[in-house]
């Protein structure tokens, strides 16, 4: 089913968009939540959340890509389930390594941080730098940065050995360092 029917279902408050958002987008969101917290009955909570997420946020939003829109969703409740579970107990998570990596380029992870930097502020900053980075990069990038990958599983899905990953995105955390000082963020 197209998105923009979807959508109209949700507006009519049809129970029937969150069955075709399931179907649509299932998989896609659960690899997402699957990533971050590497435990599919986790995963399959946070789908839940995310599917009430969207029932309760659409209307009033409308959202311009769907799929962007209940990823985004997706990977907010596996963060905030992460955050959660790790608050008891520490380690044997993919997350920290990878915020471990963006912390050079990000001092202190102080920008990633919603109270010190606004949004409206650091977000077009991140898309130009990465609509400016080549293509290859960039899918690299969001791979381990976004979907939180590991080097192994990005390396696989593009055929390329695990060192050229690492080494693409090393240069993209530099280019990323640059970019910020450029626009005056301490880093």
């Amino acid at each position: 089913m197209e998105d923009s029917k979807i959508l109209d279902l949700f507006f009519a408050r049809s129970e029937e968009a969150i069955t075709q958002i399931k179907a649509k987008y299932g998989n896609y969101c659960r690899v997402i939540a699957e990533n971050i917290l590497q435990n599919h009955e986790d995963a399959k909570e946070c789908l839940n959340d995310t599917w009430l997420s969207a029932w309760n946020t659409i209307p009033p939003k409308h959202p311009q890509v769907l799929a962007t829109y209940v990823g985004k969703l997706a990977r907010n409740h596996a963060l905030d389930r992460y955050r959660r579970d790790t608050a008891k107990k520490r380690g044997g998570s993919r997350v920290e390594p990878v915020i471990e990596e963006l912390e050079d380029c990000i001092a202190s992870s102080r920008l990633l941080e919603e109270e010190v930097v606004d949004r409206n502020t650091l977000a077009p900053i991140l898309d130009r730098f990465l609509g400016d980075l080549p293509r290859n990069a960039r899918v690299l990038f969001l791979q381990r940065y976004w979907y939180l990958m590991s080097v192994k599983e990005i390396a696989r899905q593009n055929n390329m050995g695990q060192s050229a990953v690492k080494m693409s995105l090393l240069r993209s955390r530099e280019a990323l360092k640059q970019v910020l000082r450029k626009e005056g963020f301490e880093v």
